[in-house]
């Protein structure tokens, strides 16, 4: 009876591609099954979703910041912002600025979304492609020729600021920042006209989606650019939900929208792309220098090019899958062709639902000069990202490479290790 239960998997994948209806018999959304929410003015209030015969619910200060951010787009008519998203964005980011950028039309504002990193992961480039995603690079090397002046706003979403490297130009340039959406833990004090942002929320495509559910914009099942932004939303959503198995209600909510209106056969398209050779390549690295310690499995893969960062986290994902390890914390110096410059980046993953990534990596990296953390975190997931500094910069002796890798790789395992196994900081053996 059990084996003929569809998995996570295959309740978006279906093998019919109807972009207007991919839920079919026996998966049918009961409405009897979720019941009407009775309206109050002080905890909650409800809206009908009109695709759907049943009421959604949305708390009180969800009506609120949908009202908040129509105000504040209705007020910025005629201007055009620029969307940044974290240097090397992921599904939920991606998808997440085309749905902004959607809504934003709507009141007459025209976005440019822009990234100053570079998409690696196979999905990504993936989802780009078959989509025709509007995303541009903006490297950062090229930010002095370009005309920032015609930009009146700037909106950061899936991200603070603090993981991309165009910000502070673009403060610098006087353009304010205009709105911000997110749902990874508060990074610092953020200075801006909207914001919201729910790290308790796993994904910010379930924001974004709760936008367009609230009818900022009405989705048009015949239009070929609502398909694919509806498309996208359901590969963010369900990337930072782990194939929807850490989802909670309100995401398996936005999917039962979303699934009136993408196509699952592009979906599919972009998940069975593969992994290359480099990634493969990091994998087997990070296995073969993996420590364990205390459920814990730390493994650094010495340098990587810059392209192929995208490979640590997929790398993290991996090992945290194996028995008896509820926390994988992966790393690599990546080396910046374009400016010379190296940083160590990592990338940590966990099932423990007791273990905050984001209080974990802060405590365990701490802040630089600025006062600025070197990673965060939000449900399940973290990174970090530590300049080199002085040391940084190719070198043609592979002595002195190998005994810089050395000390940063000694250092991260010890800062790391304090936490993990406070009574024994370096286990025996590790190198």
């Amino acid at each position: 009876m059990q084996d003929s239960l569809p998995s996570l998997d295959n309740l978006l994948i279906a093998p019919e591609a109807n972009p207007v209806n991919t839920y079919s018999s026996p998966l049918t959304l009961d409405s009897t099954a979720i019941k009407p929410v009775a309206k109050s003015t002080h905890q909650t209030e409800s809206f009908q979703a009109q695709p759907f015969g049943y009421e959604v619910p949305r708390s009180l200060e969800q009506s609120q910041k949908v009202e908040a951010l129509r105000q504040t787009l209705d007020k910025h008519r005629g201007e055009r912002q620029i969307v940044v998203l974290q240097d090397f964005p992921d599904p939920d980011a991606l998808s997440s600025g085309w749905a902004y950028k959607l809504i934003a039309q709507k009141f007459d504002i025209q976005c440019d979304i822009v990234y100053a990193g570079t998409l690696s992961h196979q999905e990504n480039i993936a989802l780009v492609k078959l989509t025709s995603l509007p995303v541009q690079r903006w490297a950062l090397p090229t930010l002095k020729s370009r005309d920032l002046s015609v930009y009146q706003g700037c909106a950061l979403v899936d991200n603070q600021g603090t993981t991309c490297g165009l910000v502070p130009s673009l403060l610098q340039a006087g353009i304010p920042i205009t709105v911000v959406i997110d749902h990874h833990s508060m990074q610092e004090d953020i200075k801006a006209e909207f914001v919201d942002i729910r790290p308790h929320t796993r994904a910010t495509a379930t924001i974004l989606t709760q936008y367009l559910q609230a009818g900022l914009l009405k989705l048009d099942s015949n239009s070929s650019e609502h398909v694919k932004c509806a498309t996208s939303l359901m590969h963010g959503l369900r990337s930072d939900t782990n194939a929807l198995r850490q989802a909670q209600e309100e995401d398996f909510l936005a999917a039962a929208f979303l699934s009136r209106y993408y196509d699952a056969q592009l979906l599919n398209a972009v998940l069975q792309s593969s992994r290359s050779r480099q990634v493969m390549d990091v994998i087997e690295r990070s296995l073969k220098n993996r420590i364990v310690q205390n459920n814990f499995s730390i493994a650094g893969v010495g340098y990587l090019r810059y392209d192929d960062r995208d490979a640590i986290p997929q790398a993290a994902d991996f090992l945290v899958t194996e028995e008896n390890v509820h926390t994988a914390v992966v790393y690599g110096i990546v080396h910046d062709e374009d400016e010379d410059l190296e940083v160590v980046v990592g990338s940590l993953r966990t099932n423990k639902i007791t273990l905050d990534p984001d209080e974990f990596i802060k405590e365990a990296f701490g802040q630089d000069a600025q006062g600025r953390f070197f990673g965060g975190g939000r449900s399940q997931a973290g990174g970090f990202e530590i300049p080199l500094g002085f040391l940084s910069g190719f070198t043609e002796s592979s002595e002195y490479a190998k005994m810089k890798w050395t000390v940063f790789d000694t250092q991260v395992k010890q800062k790391l290790l304090r936490l993990v196994n406070p009574e024994q900081h370096f286990p025996n053996g590790m190198n």
